[in-house]
């Protein structure tokens, strides 16, 4: 069985290291609940996603293009990938 090509889901576009949040640019739609990978140079760990904002306000899922905070469990970077982790 062949090994499972991660899914490119997003790119890191801001971080608040004073805050711990990511915000994320999604290339597809994302719910809360799916867990991710976010890679980078210095940067290669899985969470799974309890919340997101946009514009200050909580939901429940990101469409395609919208960029979100997100609250990480360790430090990103601008540029970091993340991949949706099955």
């Amino acid at each position: 069985m062949a090994i499972k090509e991660p899914k490119l889901i997003g790119r890191v576009t801001h971080y608040y290291g004073n805050l711990g949040v990511a915000i994320v640019e999604f290339s597809k739609p994302v719910e809360v609940g799916v867990t991710v990978r976010f890679k980078g140079t210095h940067t290669d760990f899985a969470q799974t996603i309890d919340s997101m904002q946009y514009e200050h306000a909580p939901i429940d899922k990101a469409k395609k293009g919208q960029q979100v905070g997100i609250k990480v469990t360790e430090k990103v970077h601008e540029g970091n990938e993340v991949y949706l982790e099955e």
